[in-house]
């Protein structure tokens, strides 16, 4: 005798739905309003309309894939039909206020006060130190660690994140909401996302302030841990700028062992004295090349890095610690031009090593009682 396997109800594809998430905006469907219609047939046969958030959505295969994948695992189920459809833009405008909480006017969440995001600032006082390099390292190996990991490419006429971790994806526009991009587990937005080919940005200081507020504000970042921005060399407007959006922003100072360099970086890290941002530590690249027979040649010199470290310990009068020292390493710049960052191509190479324990203690640190709310109340009388 054969027994028919009883089809699963409209509640339970519903419930199975729960478990599919907007690969953009990393939260369930059902929870976005993006689940338009579930019917089950006698035989098992179930038809799923989606709602995708705008035309042409870059992410409608993987949707159509994992919804088609979560109810396929039901008992009962025998085949899957997936219909796509676009929201309106009322609704649109409805999922808008859903992801901001309510509010319609984008702010920048990083710079509230309840804000438990932590953001760093990549600075150099000079191009060519490697700042880039170390950012994406940064945040590709803070990412591993699990937490929620976005960068901002500030870098304005510079831009170079995308193509150091490997992605030509572009955002997604939702109303007034931009939907950034993920690679290797980091979310990023860059200027160069949103120009044709490699045309150059000519744009003056009310321009560039005013996209380094939209990036921040107008992107959808969900909650992060952390956010890094990855700042053109030198005290020019976008350092103004973000010290102006984003005040408790803290500044991390790249530079080489060269003294040279060293002295210009001091520069780039003295600017916290007119902003009052603190300075997290200073990351030395290029110190030192390391033959095969295990000798070290210092070919950008020796000791910059500590040497801005003390300088600006002594200008702010809080310890500025030297974070690490990345040796000079062909791989580095190999694997930011292959998209995949030697934290995760190369991870137990000395350059891979040290970036991996910078980020760890850029993860560890404790976050400090500023801006936070406290259950303090006043004692009795």
């Amino acid at each position: 005798m054969t027994t028919t396997q009883p089809v699963p109800s409209t509640a339970d594809v519903q419930k199975a739905l729960a478990g599919v998430q907007d690969p953009e905006i990393r939260r369930p469907i059902t929870e976005l309003g993006m689940v338009k219609d579930v019917s089950v047939s006698p035989d098992g046969k179930v038809d799923v309309a989606v709602y995708l958030t705008v035309s042409g959505c870059p992410m409608r295969d993987r949707i159509t894939a994992d919804v088609t994948s979560a109810v396929s695992a039901l008992p009962g189920v025998t085949s899957v039909a997936v219909e796509l459809d676009v929201m309106s833009d009322a609704q649109r405008t409805e999922l808008r206020k859903t992801l901001r909480g309510g509010v319609d006017e984008p702010v920048i969440p990083f710079a509230q006060p309840g804000s438990m995001t932590r953001v760093y600032c990549v600075a150099s006082g000079k191009g060519g130190v490697g700042k880039s390099s170390v950012t994406v390292n940064l945040a590709v190996a803070m990412a591993a660690r699990g937490l929620s990991v976005g960068v901002v490419d500030a870098d304005i006429y510079g831009h170079s994140i995308p193509r150091m971790l490997g992605t030509e994806d572009r955002p997604t526009q939702v109303e007034k909401m931009i939907m950034p991009p993920q690679s290797h587990g980091v979310k990023l937005i860059s200027i160069g996302m949103f120009t044709p080919g490699n045309t150059p940005v000519v744009w003056r200081g009310p321009m560039l302030h005013r996209a380094l507020q939209q990036f921040l504000a107008d992107v959808f970042w969900g909650d992060l841990d952390v956010l890094l921005l990855d700042l053109p060399p030198g005290t020019g407007d976008i350092a103004i700028s973000v010290a102006q959006l984003v005040p408790n922003a803290e500044i991390l100072v790249v530079t080489t062992p060269q003294q040279a360099a060293a002295e210009v970086a001091e520069r780039a890290g003295s600017i916290a004295l007119q902003t009052r941002q603190r300075i997290a530590g200073v990351i030395e690249n290029m110190s030192w090349l390391e033959l095969p027979d295990g000798t070290r040649v210092d070919v950008f010199g020796s000791g910059g890095g500590q040497a801005v470290a003390d300088s600006l310990t002594k200008a702010v009068g809080a310890d500025v610690p030297l974070l690490g020292q990345v040796p000079l390493d062909p791989r580095l710049r190999e694997q930011g031009d292959a998209g995949t960052p030697i934290v995760l191509a190369e991870p137990d190479s000395a350059a891979g090593q040290v970036l991996t324990e910078v980020a760890g203690k850029l993860s560890t640190r404790s976050r400090g009682l500023a801006g936070r709310l406290l259950s303090v109340s006043p004692a009795g009388r």
